[in-house]
């Protein structure tokens, strides 16, 4: 899949790249503590990341792998 960014109440909280859709909804499920730290009523959605977002995520993997991180182990980065 393609990096997506998981918004709480339309706000932008990470982005990730899971593998699957399957992997996307069970980040979504089991994240929530995290997702909704700030905002325990808030609207969990998703969409595509954007370019900026994208680099981020590409700039972190790319810090994961240079220390020799596996690319699976990786799957993505606050905003």
């Amino acid at each position: 899949m393609l990096p997506t960014t998981i918004l709480i109440d339309e706000a932008p909280r990470c982005v990730v790249r899971p593998t699957d859709n399957k992997a996307l909804q069970r980040f979504i499920r089991n994240g929530k503590p995290y997702l909704l730290a700030d905002n325990p009523e808030g609207k969990i959605t998703h969409r595509v990341a954007t370019d900026d977002e994208s680099a981020k995520w590409s700039n972190a993997f790319a810090l994961h792998k240079a220390w020799g991180g596996d690319d699976e182990a990786f799957f993505g980065v606050p905003l």
